[in-house]
């Protein structure tokens, strides 16, 4: 077990004295955390560090593992451009680790770095560190949009790589939410202050299984960044017990500041966590799969056979007559462990028949939807499909009229329009499913609008 202590921490550049000229004092028990913590890296003489840090090259669908082979950052950005630190990387363990990704399906690499130099949330953990212990190469690794799944399979796959005579430690760099005070940098909301009470219990109770539930959208709207890095760091504590502590929690500015430790235990294979979310939605999938109708069953094969073909399929034969004989608008989402994996429809027909709407939109929904990258084909055994068959749509006059569990609703200015289909996570009330249509729309507050609403005949 190679990684057997890990590290949750913040990284607020005030924390360095050269930056903040006495402020840091208002922060004292985060700083107090962060000495004890390099003092216990010492003690320990790690040969590598691994640092998870958001601020690095970041992107979608890719875990940037940073190249080269010396690092080097200052604070210049901060105004303390003469507290600068020199790092070297661990080359021969970074590529273990990288074909490791390989072999198990996680897209990792050292491709396509934006900037070379250390970001504060790699240079803060290191300047402490370095006043006490200077014997290490380090390994800088970045979070993605991928799933929070994948995050903790990566950590998973990086302790089961790490040969046994390494002595490694993981640093998870990453402040909680940002919005905790009404005079905080982005205000305050209700989910960012149950954001960071949830990862304080998750923390101090050692239930790593439920970072694996938090929503995207609830964490967005915590405006957090230290989810991924955190999860990447759990991910290295599969199958053993884990003895946690938080050392600190501030939130002095508006911030969430956790400095905590991780000490890995025994062998315990009652928290193999990340195979039980996995084997979860695998076993759902098989069932839905052996019981999906013809809808579901024409989207699915759509999108494999465009993927294995690269051209549209024909229309089967033998289709239900509702799907050949019918018109309709139709939406295809695509779910991947319970992620959003792509979703594309139409608001009313485009072509000659249902079938050939869904054949249309699932191909889309896999491959030409703006916010992920094309479907792969290691990942089309993974998809859940559903299929929304949409009813024709109607004038509202009042919202009152409007239920976002029954109704979904087109919004309308000029030329604009913008569609929410009905009963979607996370959208519970009139208002904040008008408010998110109109910004797909791209209407402004001050424009007029009108709404229709529509039902929807879904299959899944």
């Amino acid at each position: 077990m190679p990684i057997n202590k890990a590290y949750i921490v913040p990284h607020p550049p005030l924390i360095i004295p050269d930056i903040g000229k006495g402020k840091e004092r208002a922060i004292h028990k985060t700083l107090d955390a962060y000495i004890k913590i390099a003092k216990d890296i010492a003690k320990i003489k790690p040969d590598t560090i691994i640092i998870s840090s958001p601020h690095s090259t970041m992107y979608g669908d890719y875990f940037h593992i940073s190249p080269r082979d010396v690092a080097v950052g200052d604070f210049s950005a901060f105004g303390a451009d003469e507290v600068r630190i020199e790092v070297k990387y661990n080359h021969d363990l970074r590529l273990d680790i990288i074909n490791a990704c390989k072999v198990n399906g996680i897209h990792a690499g050292m491709l396509g770095e934006k900037d070379a130099s250390l970001d504060h949330g790699t240079l803060i953990p290191l300047y402490f560190i370095r006043k006490y212990y200077e014997d290490f190469k380090i390994i800088r690794i970045s979070p993605s949009g991928l799933p929070q799944i994948d995050h903790y399979r990566l950590g998973t796959i990086i302790n089961e790589t790490i040969p046994e005579d390494i002595n490694a430690v993981w640093i998870a760099s990453g402040d909680l939410s940002h919005k905790l005070k009404e005079d905080g940098p982005y205000g305050i909301s209700d989910e960012g202050l149950e954001f960071d009470s949830i990862i304080n219990e998750i923390i101090s109770t050692g239930e790593f299984s439920r970072i694996l539930d938090l929503k995207p959208e609830f964490c967005y709207k915590a405006a957090e960044c230290g989810l991924g890095s955190i999860t990447m760091m759990l991910g290295t504590m599969e199958g053993y017990k884990a003895e946690t502590k938080i050392l600190s929690y501030q939130d002095t500015f508006g911030v969430g500041y956790m400095v905590a430790e991780i000490s890995k235990g025994e062998p315990d294979i009652t928290r193999n966590f990340g195979k039980e979310y996995i084997d979860k939605f695998r076993s759902q999938l098989e069932y839905k799969r052996s019981n999906e109708d013809e809808f579901v069953r024409l989207a699915r094969e759509s999108l494999e056979y465009y993927v294995a073909q690269g051209k549209e399929m024909p229309l089967p034969k033998g289709l239900d007559t509702e799907l050949m004989d019918k018109r309709a608008g139709t939406f295809v989402s695509l779910h991947i462990d319970g992620n959003l994996r792509g979703c594309i429809g139409t608001i009313g027909p485009t072509t000659s028949s249902i079938a050939a709407e869904i054949i249309q939109n699932a191909v889309s929904a896999g491959t030409s939807d703006f916010r992920f990258n094309p479907v792969r084909p290691d990942e089309l055994n993974k998809i859940d499909y559903s299929v929304d068959v949409l009813l024709p749509a109607e004038r509202v006059t009042d919202i009152s009229e409007l239920d976002v569990k029954k109704y979904g609703i087109i919004v309308r200015s000029g030329r604009k329009s913008g569609l929410l289909l009905p009963n979607i996570d996370g959208v519970d009330s009139i208002e904040k499913q008008i408010s998110i249509a109109k910004n797909k729309a791209g209407i402004d507050e001050d424009e007029d609008f009108t709404v229709q609403r529509f039902q929807v005949i879904r299959h899944h």
